[in-house]
């Protein structure tokens, strides 16, 4: 049997339609005359014509005004009125055809200029259902579903035979599309609807109305599912969006700033309106959302708006349309029905199982609009559109370039919080979804974190910092200034779940077996109970800031190594000028345009990385979600566990909770390096808030250094505490004030910076000897903090309580200046070398290409390390000035002294010696050098402990460096130099004067055997050239002596009673007993036999 394949293709489509309008039918209805339902109206033939008939535009509403319901009476004068009685088939009649513009008349469809369509082949179909029937034919929910059909299947393309027929298609709308014309059926259905609530219709009456309406209503957003997933089911014109699209552009739509992408081809009664979106999502929701049939009718739609293609556009953000604030105003319309939320995050495309590092930001529902930002390698045309040439541009225009871009990034991260937010709250499935997915980025990402990754491998940075972004957000509700909600935060999370993978992990302290065994012993106690929704959003932040923000500020400091290094290559090029006019111009002049245009790139690029992890609110959220994870970690090791509403107790215990020392070590890091990149980049955030977190969390890691394994780590602590301490704009710095007067830092930073000192002298690496020093700006805390008389009354209980740890201390200082000052002179008399060469000119460029190459390449590389050697060694003898200033013992220790006045002796020949002029190096101020700063702190460490008498025995001693012209050349520098005052250096003379008499009381010793115990001078232990007695404690000292003291204190030392020189008493018989045990000297041509004025001659001018 043969068959015609229209009539099967009618065929499949009823049977698409069956289970669609059994679920939108009622309960059984009684027999009417014309409402039971039939077989649809016979298709119409759609073989195209050979002339189209001209069609007119769908009319307007308002063209041609309806009335509903019968008109009322005319209002009587009484007390209470009668409500208005409705003829409900009447009603009916007019408003079913008023909704779905049908009519089963003729005369009134050819009254409305065939505006209204007739449905002659329908009207025909029920008249002959129903031959007795003679009155009109009414319109009647019972038929809606036949009646919206048979609209649906006209075809204004079509042809028929019935002439009379053909007026009706020739006025059909030819670029209506179904789904226009079913939203225009709804919205005339809901203003119906809108109309009938304000009428008083009895009750029972106004009842039977709105289960009419709701009905239509249902039914017109059946067969708009419908159509929208199977958009060629119905005749559709050509050459327009169908289906999910059309649901996409008026979603888009809804943002003001997306406009250009609304393309309003039909009447304004065809499409959503931006006030329509809601109710109508929610009528789609409502009816497709059970057995989750609404996965296939917006599942489509979903996927088109997300992977909109404006979202591909290399302009990305920048774009002058700003198309995508369009897809985010769709989402954010979508996310607001709570079923259509759930719906999302069921999506195949929420989650791809395919996606890898690279392309889940590219494959997942969000992934293209997580995946806008301004970093130059995802977006390089914002990098050169906003800050090109950044150098010959006002910093105003950058300034307001960086102000514009963080302000519509600003918006993009609230707006995908708010969708994120609205998935979390639509139910236990949906957040579930969210967490797995903000887990298998993680996952897929965790190669980021490694030092020698290839960028184009994983995740890229926009896309994982917006991300940390709105997960800071979320932890923002258990984040509260009293921290109210810490112990919500699960300690036995990592035993909960293996949600987060630590297997390639370092952990605080501990190693993978012992934490492996913790995490099986705790699984036995929580018994398979599943972490809560606020641990599992707080661990997967603190993963998320280490893959993602963490290594992109890494990438940002690498961008400023690199910017430096590139700096001093094109210092090396341009060099003196030399090679202008020769024969090298053009390529000099070629290479020194290449660096210039990569330094221009790189500022670039550096300038958007600042904007994007500088925004304020994000910057605002790290810091407290770091202050946040330092108070639980200080909590969860505090004994009392009651940190912060009692500060903990420093030091903490030496035994260190399992808890703690099993967390991976990223999440102590990673507050350290977040504190650190703020500091240095962002200072001002932390005037409102912050300070006292981030002092307690670096004191509690310096005064109890075993908590944590890695030296390094420990390390960062005290250059977080360094850079939070200098001043970043002149006159502020983040800490100074508080570790000036903050009661934890007055109590224990002296001591934890002490200790610290000592123990990263041993990092347990095989180059820890060099690493010390990258970690010595300590130096420059100590000197902060110097000024407070409470810090070194603190510093001299250290020496007195702690003594045998403090020459310790003492001990590492000497090490690092003799090593620092060695390196720093070494290399610095190496410059001077090679620049002297250069200088030569015409003897340079005489030698051998190769030869100048490789000194040109020695000079910069001796340029880099010199720099930070010189900086190294000025803090660090500026520290040895001030502890020698403050207390004095520790130094006079039999360990220490002797090697303190070589190490000093030596270094003073090298500043003041003969060989001094080879340190003069072209542009000093490019190394950092200052030569007579550290000539004056040297002599000032001199002067400190010039009373002590181990001190000038130790400089006597030694043989090697010392010798008095050294100081006299030395003193003649700093009065040139205006370096020291006249007092100090008559104390330099005084001093020197007893080194060279304590040299004479060697020799004598050995000429003489033992000296007695009375001629020897208390303080210095040197033979008394002219004793005198101190009037009121009676001791006898020489006179040169107590008059180097009273330079500086004008008390007798020993019971600190005012003392001036003009009271003390010449001990004249004790005189005459030394000067007859010195005659009996064999060796009569020492100090001893020149006046003391004689011995030392410091008033010469300097040369």
């Amino acid at each position: 049997m043969s068959t015609n394949p229209q009539d099967d293709a009618d065929r499949i489509r009823l049977k698409r339609l069956a289970k669609l309008q059994g679920a939108t039918s009622s309960s059984p209805s009684p027999s009417l005359p014309l409402g039971s339902p039939g077989p649809s109206t016979p298709p119409i033939s759609r073989t195209p014509p050979p002339t189209k008939p001209k069609v007119q535009p769908v009319p307007v509403p308002a063209k041609r005004p309806v009335e509903l319901f019968a008109p009322s009476p005319a209002p009587q004068k009484r007390p209470v009125a009668r409500p208005a009685h409705l003829d409900l088939p009447t009603w009916e009649d007019e408003t079913i055809g008023q909704i779905l513009n049908v009519t089963l008349s003729k005369e009134k469809a050819e009254k409305s200029a065939w505006d209204i369509v007739w449905l002659k082949h329908l009207a025909t179909e029920l008249q002959s259902e129903s031959p007795d029937v003679s009155s009109p034919l009414r319109l009647n929910v019972e038929i809606i579903d036949r009646l919206l059909i048979a609209r649906l299947e006209l075809d204004p393309q079509g042809m028929s035979d019935d002439l009379d027929y053909l007026p009706v298609l020739a006025s059909l709308p030819p670029q209506l599309t179904v789904f226009e014309y079913l939203v225009g059926c709804w919205k005339r259905a809901v203003s119906t609807r809108s109309a009938l609530d304000k009428k008083a219709y009895p009750p029972l009456e106004k009842e039977k109305a709105i289960s009419i309406l709701d009905k239509t209503r249902d039914l017109i957003i059946s067969y708009t599912g419908l159509t929208l997933q199977e958009p060629e089911m119905f005749p559709q014109p050509s050459g327009k969006p169908l289906g999910p699209l059309e649901l996409v552009t008026p979603l888009i739509s809804l943002s003001t700033l997306s406009a250009p992408l609304l393309s309003v081809a039909s009447s304004s009664q065809a499409i959503l309106s931006p006030s329509d979106i809601e109710p109508f999502l929610k009528d789609l929701a409502r009816r497709f959302e059970p057995d989750n049939e609404i996965d296939g009718v917006l599942g489509p739609v979903v996927r088109e708006l997300c992977f909109h293609q404006s979202l591909f556009r290399p302009e990305g953000l920048a774009g002058g349309d700003a198309s995508w604030r369009g897809v985010i105003g769709g989402l954010e319309a979508l996310v607001s029905v709570k079923s259509i939320a759930k719906m999302i995050t069921r999506h195949e495309d929420f989650n791809p199982p395919t996606a890898q590092a690279h392309t889940i930001e590219a494959v997942s529902l969000l992934g293209p609009l997580l995946r806008l930002g301004v970093f130059q390698r995802e977006w390089p045309s914002i990098s050169a559109a906003y800050f090109i040439k950044p150098k010959d541009r006002p910093a105003s225009d950058m300034q307001s370039a960086q102000a514009s871009l963080r302000g519509t990034l600003k918006n993009l991260q609230s707006s995908m919080f708010k969708i994120f937010d609205a998935f979390v709250r639509a139910g236990p499935e949906a957040q579930e979804a969210v967490l797995q997915y903000f887990a298998r980025i993680v996952s897929l990402n965790m190669r980021r974190a490694g030092t020698h990754v290839e960028p184009e491998t994983v995740a890229s940075d926009s896309f994982m910092v917006n991300l940390q972004a709105i997960m800071l957000r979320l932890c923002e509700p258990f984040m509260d200034t009293h921290y109210t909600k810490i112990d919500r935060i699960d300690p036995l999370y990592y035993a909960r779940t293996n949600r987060i993978d630590l297997k390639e992990e370092t952990r605080i302290n501990a190693t993978q077996s012992e934490a492996e065994e913790w995490r099986e012993q705790q699984q036995a106690q929580v018994k398979g109970q599943p972490p809560k929704f606020l641990s599992e959003i707080f661990y997967l932040t603190l993963a998320m800031n280490h893959y993602g923000l963490q290594k992109t500020i890494t990438s940002l400091d690498e961008l400023g190594r690199e910017h430096g290094e590139i700096t001093r290559h094109l210092e090396s090029l341009q060099g003196d000028g030399s090679w202008q006019g020769g024969p090298m111009q053009a390529r000099v002049e070629q290479a020194i345009n290449a660096a210039k245009a990569e330094q221009e790139k790189l500022e670039a690029c550096q300038l958007a990385f600042q904007t994007q992890l500088a925004e304020p609110e994000l910057v605002f959220r790290g810091i407290t979600f770091a202050n946040f994870v330092s108070t639980w970690l200080i909590r969860l090791v505090d004994p009392r566990h009651a940190h912060p509403n009692t500060t903990v107790e420093l030091p903490l215990p030496k035994e260190v909770p399992f808890a703690f020392r099993i967390l991976p070590e990223y999440i102590v890091e990673d507050v350290v390096d977040y504190h650190s990149f703020t500091i240095r980049y962002v200072p001002e955030s932390y005037e409102l808030s912050g300070k006292i977190e981030l002092l307690t969390w670096a004191l509690t890691l310096l005064t109890s250094t075993w908590y944590i394994k890695n030296p390094f780590l420990k390390s960062k602590v005290v250059d977080t505490l360094f850079w939070a301490s200098i001043k970043y704009d002149g006159r502020r710095s983040v800490l100074e004030s508080m570790l000036n007067s903050h009661p934890m830092a007055m109590k224990y930073l002296m001591s934890a910076l002490i200790h610290f000192y000592i123990e990263v002298e041993q990092t347990g690496a095989s180059s820890q000897f060099y690493d010390k020093f990258s970690n010595r700006s300590i130096a420059s805390i100590f000197r902060i903090i110097w000024n407070n008389p409470d810090h070194r009354d603190a510093l001299k209980r250290q020496a007195r309580d702690g003594m045998e740890k403090f020459i310790r201390f003492v001990n590492l200082i000497i090490n690092d200046v003799t090593y620092l000052m060695d390196e720093s002179l070494t290399d610095l008399a190496k410059i001077h070398e090679i620049q002297q060469e250069m200088r030569d000119t015409e003897t340079f460029s005489r030698q051998p290409a190769q030869h100048r190459r490789e000194r040109e390449s020695t000079l910069r590389g001796l340029e880099r390390q010199t720099t930070t050697y010189t900086q190294l060694t000025k803090s660090t003898v500026a520290l040895l000035k001030m502890f020698t200033a403050e207390t004095k013992e520790p130094f006079m220790a039999p360990e220490i002294v002797d090697r303190l006045a070589a190490m000093l002796d030596y270094n003073l020949e090298a500043l003041a010696g003969p060989r001094c002029g080879d340190l003069k190096v072209s542009n000093p101020e490019k190394y950092k050098f200052e030569p007579k700063t550290l000539l004056s702190d040297i002599v000032q460490v001199f002067l400190n402990l010039s009373e002590q008498g181990e001190f000038a025995r130790a400089v006597a001693n030694d043989g090697r460096s010392y010798r008095k012209e050294l100081f006299e050349n030395a003193a003649r520098i700093a009065r040139k130099a205006a370096l020291k005052s006249e007092q100090d250096i008559e104390k330099l003379r005084l001093f020197v004067v007893k080194v060279e008499e304590m040299k004479a009381t060697l020799e004598a010793e050995d000429d003489l055997g033992e000296i007695p115990d009375e001629f020897l001078d208390p303080l210095m232990y040197t033979l008394m050239r002219d004793p005198v007695i101190l009037p009121t404690s009676r001791t006898t000292l020489d006179r040169a002596t107590i008059k180097s003291h009273l330079l500086s204190d004008a008390k007798d030392p020993f019971n600190r009673m005012p003392l001036s020189l003009e009271d003390v008493i010449p001990d004249l018989e004790l005189k005459a007993r030394i000067e007859s045990f010195l005659s009996e000297r064999r060796n009569k041509n020492t100090v001893y036999d020149r006046p003391e004025g004689d011995v030392v001659h410091m008033d010469a001018s300097a040369d």
